[in-house]
Order: structure tokens, then C-alpha cells, then sequence
């Protein structure tokens, strides 16, 4: 039978991928790590099962043949709008009532891709992941299982070893071809996120015993429906602001947790890691979860060494309400912790509004209610969000900057074409005064991450090398260096290198030896 595709179907999901924003996207890998402690993740993991039921499209000939059978979405919270088969036996045209689907969250499941195939056997699908050294990664990846007859699309899960550095596609599907030539559909892992989709309406066929794919070829980015608002109290206190930056140049540096391996490190080496952090005179550390024993093991080397924490509530998903069990878990992670005397700044999101993991409102309302529960546990400090400089600037965030203390942004010269590591520092300075300026001026403003790096391709005159990473940090440390958070304090060669080859490169710790 032969399939033929009216619009483009779901696209396969691609371990390690990235694209302009690299350096940031990282962070969000990083903190997907968190309960895979013996591997490396190369997609999302899902349960779901993509399942076929029938329908009842109407056929429309002057002598109705047979009516086509339609494959559906499931029912059910796993409501996704995969492309809808639809068998049509005869010539004619077919009207599929049109469509309209709105996703509530973010679902992964299994989807439909097609190619153009000449005759002959083929390997399709499975899921490409790049390492850096040998490495077992955890894998979930789309395939096809027949019963009774009935072939149904599921995700399952595999543990796959890679022996060395290299690109290794996991779990691909083998087909032959017995025509010239054919378009086949495979199976591939699609996340659908929040969002209103539409199937077309009609589609008119020509060829007997044809498989139409009716796609849903349009969709509004939303977001999941809200959980209660937590209402900030008439006069809220005002949080000190005082106590943060730096001197000569250094205030602090970024720190996680991880061996190159990308698993967790234990309490020596974290200590470790710090001592080196702290001779190199930086009074500070910014961490940006609670995942890998952060605050205990990181807060104790940080006790022992005189040293204060920028301590981060981090978003990882889309929909950053309150609810979200994954931000309780830190805000109780934290709360339980509760060492306020070693925390001199607490950072709600980082870039969450970019990722589009929060809207204005969310976000802002998240800020409060960390700013509630942290507060009946004893802190006083000072609050604050972070993102990149263009999330600040286009769109009204007010609300966001009545509820923080302190303004705060990352920006990282190497992404913008026409800078070169001579100017990193008055390019830096000036994002964060436009952002300071954003929410009117009042408020002191640090930047929360900013580096260059080592290796990676020239993006435009921001060349990344040794010499370009050290010209560029002598330049912000000159600059701005008493107000900024550097990133990092060392590579991090377990992350994928991105399409700038530049992801495992941003550790500058060396330079302030």
C-alpha cells in the first residue's frame, strides 16, 4: 500500500542537539541529569503509548465506495497532535472534519516521520547521541511492536554502552524496499509543547489504495492553565540589598557539582574545587539547584572556607507555577538546608523566560511565593531572576521588577557577531545598564553568568581560542569584574559540544590563578 504525505510529519528528536542559544541551553541538559545518576540522558525519557483507534471521516463520490479508516489520537491526559492516518480505499475526494487540538503540557510520545526510499534495505530512525569518551547512556527511542496483527508505535528504553568519542544512533529500525521507489513512515520520540494545533480539512485523492497523513499544520505557543496565584502581602519587606560584589575585579564564580562524566561529585572533591575557587580570591560561589548534594556538600566546603552562596531555585520544564512538583522538591530542599548565614543572594529561574519555560506572570508569581516560603524560614536576604538581555528588553516585565531586589542578567559577549574578546568588558556593562535601565534605574544590577570560550568556531570577529578567552576576561575582570558572576570555574567535557563546538570550553578558573 502506498503512503503518500500531504504535509511534513513530526521531525526525530536528536540527542545533544543545540542551536544559537548553546552556552545557555546547556544549563537546562544539565539539570535534566538529575535521576540518571549512572548515564548521560540523550532525549527525554515517556511512558506513553501512542495506540489507534477508529473514526468516521466523510466520503463525498456520486457512488460512495467503501469509507476510509482514520487513526486517531488517544484519549485520555496524553492528547497530542500526532499526524492522523487515513486509509482511503478508492479514488475520490475525502473531507476530514477539520481539527483543533490545544496541549495543556508537555508530551512526549511516539510520532510519525516519512522519507522517499529507493528499493532496497535501509536503516531508519533510532536516536543519535555524540560522546566525548566512552560512555553508558540511558536511551528512550521510538519503535514498533505488531500483536494480533495490529502494529502500534511505542517508546521504550535502553541502556546502550559507547565504547569511545564518537556519533552512535541507538536503536534504529531496518526496512526493505521491493518497488523503485516508496515513502515510508517510521517512528520517532516528538515532544509536543504547549500549544493550540490544527488538522486540515480536506484532501483529495487520486491513486487506489492510498494512506493520506493528515499533520496538524499550525500552532499557538500557550501555556498550561495556571495554579493559584500567591497573592504578596499589601507592604511586603523590603529585602537588603547590600553586601554583594566584589573587589579587584572578582566576586564570584559558578560552580555545579559534576566529574567529567557528568555524574555527581562527592564532598571531598567539591571542597576540593572550592579551595581552588577561593585562593584565587573570589568571595562567592553561584550554584543553580539543588541536585547532586549541592547545598550540603557545597555549603559545607563554602562554611569551612569563609566563602558565601548564591544559592538558585532552577526551571527546567515549561509551566513554572508554584505547583510544579519539581521546583517544591528545591524549595523544600532549600527550606529543609536553611544555612541563611552563608547565602547572600537567591536566584528564582535562570533564563527561564528565554526558554519559555515561564510567562511574565508565572515567573513573577513564583518570585513571590519563594520570597513567602523561604522568608517564614528565616531568610532575610535579598531576590532575584535572571535572563539574557533580549527576555528583559521585549517584552513588559514590571511585574518582575517590582517583586526582585536586585536586577540581574547573563550575557556573554562571544554570541554577539561584532565583539571582539578586546571589548567583552564595556559590551557586558552596557546589556546590563540597558536591563537596569529596563526596570527603571532604582535597583542595583550584577551579572549572573558571563565567560568566553576556549575552543569553538569565530562568530563573526568573537573568535573562541586561549588567548581570545583570556583578552576577554582581563577585559570584563577590568570592566565590570567587582559585579559579575564568571562562568565557569572549569570545563565541563561531559555536555554535547553544540553546533559553535564550543559547550565544553567556558572554564576560566585557570586565568585567576
Amino acid at each position: 500500500m502506498k503512503a503518500v504525505v500531504v504535509a511534513t510529519a513530526a521531525a526525530a528528536l536528536v540527542g545533544g542537539a543545540s542551536a544559537h542559544r548553546n552556552h545557555r541551553a546547556a544549563h537546562q541538559a544539565l539539570f535534566e541529569k538529575r535521576g540518571y545518576a549512572e548515564g548521560e540522558t540523550c532525549i527525554p525519557g515517556c511512558t506513553t503509548i501512542w495506540k489507534t483507534i477508529t473514526g468516521e471521516p466523510t466520503l463525498h463520490t456520486p457512488s460512495p465506495p467503501p469509507k476510509p479508516t482514520a487513526t486517531a489520537w488517544p484519549t485520555g491526559p496524553a492528547i497530542v497532535p500526532t499526524p492522523i492516518p487515513q486509509v482511503c480505499p478508492t479514488p475520490g475526494t475525502y473531507t476530514f472534519p477539520a481539527t483543533t487540538l490545544v496541549v495543556t503540557e508537555t508530551t512526549t510520545v511516539c510520532a510519525a516521520s516519512t522519507t522517499e526510499l529507493p528499493k532496497g534495505t535501509h536503516t531508519l530512525g533510532g536516536v543519535t547521541t555524540v560522546v566525548e569518551t566512552e560512555t553508558t547512556v540511558v536511551c528512550p527511542y521510538a519503535t514498533q511492536k505488531t500483536e494480533n496483527g495490529v502494529v502500534t508505535n511505542v517508546i521504550e528504553t535502553t541502556t546502550y554502552v559507547c565504547p569511545s568519542a564518537g556519533t552512535y544512533t541507538i536503536a534504529p529500525i531496518t526496512t526493505t524496499v521491493s518497488v523503485p521507489v516508496t515513502t515510508v513512515v517510521i517512528p520517532v520520540v516528538t515532544t509536543y509543547c504547549p500549544g493550540t494545533y490544527t488538522a486540515p480539512a480536506v484532501v483529495t485523492v487520486v491513486e487506489t489504495s492510498t494512506v493520506v497523513f493528515c499533520p496538524f499544520e499550525s500552532s499557538t505557543p500557550t501555556f498550561a492553565p495556571e495554579a493559584p496565584k500567591y497573592t504578596a502581602p499589601a507592604t511586603p519587606p523590603k529585602a537588603p540589598s547590600g553586601g554583594l560584589g566584589g573587589h579587584g575585579g572578582k566576586w564570584a564564580m559558578t560552580y555545579t557539582p559534576y566529574r567529567p562524566d557528568g555524574n555527581c561529585k562527592v564532598a571531598s572533591e567539591v571542597l576540593a574545587d572550592c579551595a581552588a575557587i577561593a585562593k584565587a580570591g573570589f568571595t562567592t560561589l553561584r550554584v543553580y539547584s539543588t541536585d547532586c548534594d549541592t547545598l550540603p556538600n557545597v555549603g559545607a566546603a563554602a562554611k569551612e572556607l569563609g566563602l558565601k552562596l548564591i544559592i538558585g531555585v532552577f526551571v527546567g520544564k515549561p509551566g513554572c507555577d508554584n505547583g510544579s512538583p519539581d521546583v517544591a522538591q528545591q524549595i523544600g530542599a532549600i527550606k529543609a538546608w536553611a544555612q541563611w548565614d552563608l547565602v547572600s543572594l537567591v536566584v528564582v529561574g535562570n533564563e527561564a523566560l528565554f526558554n519559555g519555560f515561564c510567562t511574565v506572570g508565572q515567573l513573577t508569581d513564583l518570585i513571590h511565593k519563594c520570597k513567602s516560603e523561604f522568608g517564614s524560614a528565616g531568610y532575610t536576604g535579598p531576590y532575584t531572576t535572571t535572563d539574557v538581555v533580549s527576555s528583559w528588553l521585549n517584552q513588559d516585565v514590571s511585574s518582575i521588577c517590582s517583586a526582585i531586589d536586585v536586577i540581574a542578567c547573563n550575557a556573554h559577549a562571544y554570541f554577539n557577531a561584532g565583539t571582539h574578546p578586546s571589548e567583552a568588558g564595556p559590551f557586558v556593562k552596557g546589556q546590563l545598564e540597558l536591563v537596569v535601565n529596563k526596570c527603571g534605574g532604582g535597583k542595583p544590577g550584577y551579572i549572573m553568568e558571563t565567560g568566553w570560550p576556549t575552543a569553538g568556531v569565530c562568530n563573526g570577529v568573537a573568535c573562541a581560542g586561549v588567548s581570545e578567552q583570556a583578552e576577554a576576561i582581563k577585559s570584563i575582570k577590568e570592566t565590570i569584574g567587582d559585579n559579575v558572576v564568571f562562568f565557569s570555574a572549569s570545563d565541563d567535557p561531559w555536555k554535547a559540544p553544540g553546533s559553535c563546538n564550543c559547550e565544553q570550553h567556558w572554564g576560566c578558573g585557570q586565568l585567576f590563578n
